[in-house]
């Protein structure tokens, strides 16, 4: 027996107030079709109520049903809206011998009207007041800018209402099943019975919120999402429609839609959960490496009160200092050398001129080291044309001095600064004059800022603890510990999963520790503890899920971050930028500098234009703007009990109070341009630097801007001019260039990384004082004058460079490429400089290790050296107030009954 025809099937839409439309399924004809009972009449009220109650009361009848169905089910002229569905009946009702099909849903669906106790003409109200509200939200988005996408293809364009409109328009007519393969769905498969249990009947993507894209992937998990072909493609294009539908990114956790890039995802980044044995080998570890540094704070504190002792004829003992009113969030520093004051410091009590404890020592000594005047250099802007090859005569005409020249360097500030300002004889320090500072009046008083002897509680109490662990006579890590240096080199490179970074002679150091994210289990802890405390990077592989991750594409993230309110979008949407040409700063849109991140940009002579973004997103809090990127990168990070920002065992940073000024550790964006040939100049690089800490920097994506032979001729033609200006203005001599092959990377790689060794950096710093002048900077000028030529960041060693520094010092760094998805370990005190091969965004984050707390002891010693106003000369770290506030934590840890504190003593009203 043939199948009859299918009468149209009815949409049961679970959103209550929807519209419920019917249409006729037969076109061929043009007769109007009226129904026998009741034609062109509306039901009566009365009838109507009496139905719905028999419903609600559960005694109606199925013929009482049927027939209070047929009534609503009447007749209207074109356009006329029917009273209790509100819709338009655009097409010709089924004949009535054949208005039993799907009776079940007009029941079902006529209950939950009744239910919801809205009459038709209340319906018809409430959906008009539904769209005018549609409407104005629409309009104010608009007017906030919340629909200027710049180009997007998911940009809220249209209306919800009008959205509906235009899905309920473009249903299909076409009979049949539907057609679901894998939660795939087809536009010509609206009406099926049988799916609607698992799948809404909408085609609205949930990344575009477009219905008009085609077809679209329902996922199978969920049942509640959908996304279309288009944003599949563009949006997931690691994904198949296959993945898609068994788990969506609603689903997996990466959708990457505007409301789900803006949902606050801070509750994720989870604390971290350490066992009971996990944090007591920590804190021993912790007690060990510290120890030595608190006994050495104390010890200079303890000399500072015999000193004091002494000035006054008492006894040590007998000294009772004052403690220094000081707020929690504020950062004592010393008015002469810019370095942070912890504890005992000497103070002005007219003027409150502040002075450290090394100022005091170096004072006495006749020698203050610390306090340089400001040094400004000036570079000059000769015009575009003198940054591809034009000559500047009066560059060659000031050249004569030869390059191998020592530079000079001017201590008779100095040398002034301590004539006008001695110590007494009795050791006591004046306060220092006017034109230096103070006021010239009285005598610099000794105060503490915690309470007088809480260091020397501190340190009595560690040495107690750490004898009665028996942790003095506990050897350190060495690398004979090391299983990679138990073996013969080469032939265990795989095993221990080591990467070759140098090729120096008679050196053990040459691969770096290169895990894979997978393979770091607690006891890869100790084998990581090992390198890292020889001052050598890790790398570590993998620790990214690209396929599965958030997607940190630049228009993703700028979507992201688009939540801002109205007042400062305009001011976001240009960003500063640096040329890496002239290392000159410029606003551009932030759209332009995201398309050039991809397909490139370049300057009237057709050389590449690299830029890299500076301070983006404008925030020192990277969570505030972009949350579920800052979850993404926490969740990423290896060795969390290093590196996690808020609960890492093993990381000073965290050991801060909670409402103390802490320094900014990150994570921070690095977002540049980038080609994989070296320029030589304009390259897209991050110059010769040290950081004030311990870093970890991961490489997040990357985009290829392809040159084609024509760019490529371009670019050398340039080249030539290039070397031949280096060559007379700052070498004296023009010399034949011969050509250089292209660099060539592989796929995934995105950066070329040189870190040196601590050791080598007293050599590294000559060849750079003796060759400095061999460089550009700013303007694209010869750099004239260094102060500290790695502090200063204003160098960069191209391949050239290196080649010399190996043959003149016998050094290198360790050189490698970063992939995506790498994590680059960077000891604190290793010089280290980054060249870009591709566009590419990095995210970095600082933290604070035991192992290389000397380090930054030390980098600080440097910074403190600096003349005012440098770049690297304010003292942000801290480090010995991390290292005392790590050590109460742990000695509280290890002894209960210790409860050291370090307390502030908050200033008086008046004082304040």
């Amino acid at each position: 027996m043939a199948r009859p025809n299918r009468a149209p099937g009815i949409l049961n839409d679970e959103r209550k107030g929807e519209e419920i439309v019917v249409k006729a399924e037969q076109e061929e004809t043009e007769e109007t079709v009226t129904v026998k009972k009741k034609t062109k009449q509306h039901p009566e009220k009365g009838t109507k109520i009496k139905d719905v109650k028999r419903v609600d009361d559960g005694e109606g009848k199925e013929d009482e049903d049927k027939s209070n169905v047929e009534n609503l089910c009447v007749k209207k002229e074109d356009n006329e809206e029917v009273g209790e569905f509100g819709g338009s009946v655009k097409g010709k009702l089924r004949p009535s011998k054949r208005k039993n099909y799907c009776l079940d849903h007009y029941y079902k669906r006529l209950e939950e009207e009744v239910e919801e106790g809205v009459s038709g003409k209340r319906r018809k109200s409430a959906v008009k007041q539904k769209k005018k509200l549609l409407k104005a939200e629409v309009e104010h988005e608009e007017e906030n800018g919340e629909e200027g996408d710049s180009g997007e293809e998911d940009t809220d364009k249209e209306e919800e209402g009008k959205v509906e409109t235009k899905r309920r328009e473009s249903e299909s007519e076409e009979d049949g099943e539907k057609e679901v393969k894998e939660g795939i769905r087809r536009n010509s498969s609206r009406g099926s019975n049988n799916t609607t249990k698992k799948f809404s009947n909408s085609l609205m993507c949930h990344q575009c919120q477009r219905n008009d894209s085609g077809r679209v992937v329902n996922c199978t998990k969920c049942y509640n999402k959908r996304y279309c072909i288009p944003c599949i493609t563009r949006w997931y294009p690691k994904l198949s429609e296959k993945e898609i539908a068994a788990s969506c990114p609603v689903c997996l956790g990466n959708c990457n839609c505007k409301s789900c890039l803006r949902l606050d995802d801070r509750l994720n980044v989870t604390k971290l959960k350490f066992s009971d044995d996990e944090k007591l080998q920590h804190s021993k570890y912790l007690l060990q490496g510290l120890l030595p540094y608190i006994r050495q704070f104390s010890q200079e504190q303890m000399a500072e009160k015999t000193m004091e002792a002494r000035i006054q004829g008492l006894l040590p003992s007998e000294i009772e200092l004052k403690q220094a009113a000081c707020y929690q969030d504020e950062r004592v520093y010393c008015n002469n050398c810019r370095t942070s004051i912890v504890d005992f410091h000497r103070t002005c009590p007219e003027c409150n001129y502040d002075l450290c404890l090394i100022c005091c020592s170096e004072i006495r000594e006749g020698q203050v080291k610390g306090g340089g005047k400001e040094v400004i250099v000036r570079y000059v802007d000769r015009g575009s044309e003198y940054l591809h090859g034009k000559l500047d005569q009066s560059i060659v005409a000031k050249r004569r001095k030869p390059l191998d020249s020592p530079v000079k360097t001017d201590c008779s500030e100095h040398k002034e600064l301590g004539s006008k300002w001695k110590a007494n004889e009795n050791g006591s320090i004046p306060c220092p004059l006017k034109d230096i500072g103070g006021c010239g009046e009285g005598l610099l008083e000794l105060r503490c800022t915690f309470s007088e002897n809480a260091v020397f509680k501190l340190v009595e109490t560690s040495e107690r603890i750490a004898r009665d662990l028996n942790l003095e006579n506990l050897p350190k890590l060495k690398k004979e510990q090391c299983p990679c240096y138990n073996s013969t080199a080469e032939a265990h490179l795989g095993e221990f999963k080591l990467r070759k970074a140098a090729s120096r002679e008679d050196s053990n150091d040459n691969h770096l520790y290169c895990p894979r994210a997978i393979d770091i289990r607690d006891g890869n802890l100790k084998h990581f503890q090992c390198h890292w405390a020889r001052g050598e990077p890790v790398i570590v592989t993998k620790v990214l899920n690209n396929k599965y991750g958030l997607s940190w594409e630049p228009m993703v993230m700028w979507r992201a971050f688009r939540q801002i309110s109205n007042t400062n979008y305009d001011q976001h949407l240009d960003v500063t930028a640096i040329d890496c040409l002239d290392w000159c700063e410029a606003k551009i849109n932030i759209h332009d500098f995201f398309k050039g991140y991809t397909d490139g940009r370049f300057d009237k002579k057709g050389w590449p234009e690299i830029w890299k973004l500076k301070d983006w997103p404008p925030s020192n809090n990277f969570e505030e703007p972009l949350p579920r990127h800052h979850a993404e990168f926490i969740h990423s990070l290896p060795f969390k009990g290093y590196t996690h920002p808020q609960s890492g065992l093993l990381n000073l940073a965290t050991k801060l109070p909670e409402n103390s000024l802490k320094p900014d550790m990150g994570p921070k964006t690095y977002i540049a341009y980038g080609v994989a040939q070296e320029l030589g100049r304009g390259d897209s690089v991050t110059k010769l630097h040290c950081d004030m800490s311990d870093a970890v920097n991961i490489l997040m994506h990357t985009a290829e801007v392809k040159l084609d032979q024509e760019k490529l001729n371009i670019i050398e033609e340039l080249k030539q001019m290039h070397h031949a200006q280096d060559q007379k203005e700052l070498c004296g001599m023009a010399v034949q260039v011969e050509k250089e092959p292209s660099d060539e990377y592989c796929d995934s790689a995105g950066a070329v990384w040189d870190i040196f060794r601590r050791e080598d950096v007293p050599k590294l710093k000559d060849y750079l004082r003796k060759h400095f002048k061999e460089f550009r900077h700013t303007y694209c000028s010869p750099v004239q004058q260094v102060v500290d030529p790695i502090h200063d960041q204003t160098l960069f060693l191209s391949s050239e460079h290196k080649k010399k520094l190996k043959k003149e010092y016998g050094i290198e760094p360790w050189t490698f490429i970063q992939k995506v998805g790498e994590a680059v370990f960077i000891p604190a005190g290793c010089p280290h400089q980054v060249r870009n091969i591709k566009s590419c965004i990095k995210v970095a984050l600082d933290f604070v290790s035991p192992e290389n707390t000397g380090a930054c002891v030390a980098l600080t010693e440097e910074f403190r050296l600096l003349p005012h106003g440098h770049r690297a000369k304010e003292d942000k770290l801290e480090i010995y107030k991390m290292i005392l506030h790590a050590m109460r934590e742990t000695v509280n840890y290890l002894d209960k009954k210790a409860k050291i504190e370090l307390k502030l003593r908050p200033p008086s009203r008046k004082q304040a």
